[in-house]
């Protein structure tokens, strides 16, 4: 998918770029969608229930409704036809919006070269091609899959963001090696279901975000550093003249650079690789 470059009326449009988005269905072409798969988002700016911020840098940007995503493929054995490609704001890939030989509709990620009036299909049975859903022990060795379930029946949740794949490398009794989108090899269970190929949006990565206000659009607050602020404010802050801070870490004191966070000893025993060394 190519990248939309602009002339350079000003200096900040020198630099921005976009995504080219004559890919997806035309407005005009799409169909109306089901008020059922159409959901308000409320703006929480980073806080939480007790008006709390949990999470810095967040407010403002576009008012935005949430499109409700299959990522569960439960409708299995009926095929479902590709009636648009469309763009979501909440999330860097494509969706697709599909309907089924029941007559419902439903919205799933769109992977790479999923087209408008393709059909897929969610079952152990379908063949091998992008959009079709399976258990991981029915797909063969060195398949590029996303929507991934990290337990039989929960819903799929790994590799969902734009280019994302991940790719079975072996199957082993109850287990299948799967290596994740970060490089890291996991057992997960035979039965756990996934779609093939790789998710839409490839160059998403690419994108210059070339001015301020475009984060701004998108509910990013602006960051500051923390070597420019008062000791009192962060524990990289202070010095004088330009200090260079001493070592990462985040204003609560976590270091920022190789440091292990990982909490989740449950499914430790899963991990055959780790990302890193």
């Amino acid at each position: 998918m190519p990248i939309k470059s602009y002339k350079p009326t000003t200096p900040t449009r020198r630099f921005l770029t976009s995504i080219d988005y004559s890919v997806l269905t035309p407005k005009k072409a799409q169909p109306k969608k089901p008020k059922k798969l159409l959901q308000p988002v409320a703006q929480k700016g980073g806080r939480n229930n007790t008006g709390h911020m949990t999470m810095r840098h967040q407010g403002g940007g576009h008012k935005r409704m949430y499109r409700v995503i299959d990522f569960a493929r439960d409708k299995r054995e009926i095929p479902a036809k590709v009636v648009s490609i469309e763009y979501d704001p909440n999330r860097t890939t494509f969706i697709a919006l599909v309907s089924y030989a029941d007559g419902e509709k439903r919205y799933i990620l769109a992977p790479n070269n999923l087209a408008v009036g393709d059909t897929i299909l969610a079952s152990d049975e379908a063949d091998i091609k992008p959009g079709n859903n399976l258990c991981l022990v029915q797909i063969p060795l060195g398949t590029l899959l996303h929507n991934i379930e990290g337990e039989p029946g929960k819903g799929g949740i790994i590799a969902r963001t734009a280019g994302g794949f991940a790719q079975l490398m072996a199957k082993e009794g109850e287990y299948c090696l799967v290596k994740m989108p970060s490089g890291e090899l996991r057992k997960l269970h035979r039965l756990c279901r996934a779609s093939v190929g790789q998710l839409s949006n490839l160059d998403h990565e690419n994108v210059t975000i070339g001015k301020a206000g475009r984060s701004r659009w998108m509910g990013i607050r602006p960051a500051n550093r923390g070597v420019s602020m008062n000791p009192v404010d962060h524990p990289m802050g202070g010095g004088e003249g330009k200090a260079s801070g001493g070592h990462p870490q985040s204003p609560w004191g976590t270091p920022a650079k190789g440091y292990r966070t990982r909490k989740n000893k449950r499914t430790q025993a899963f991990i055959v690789k780790r990302r890193t060394k």
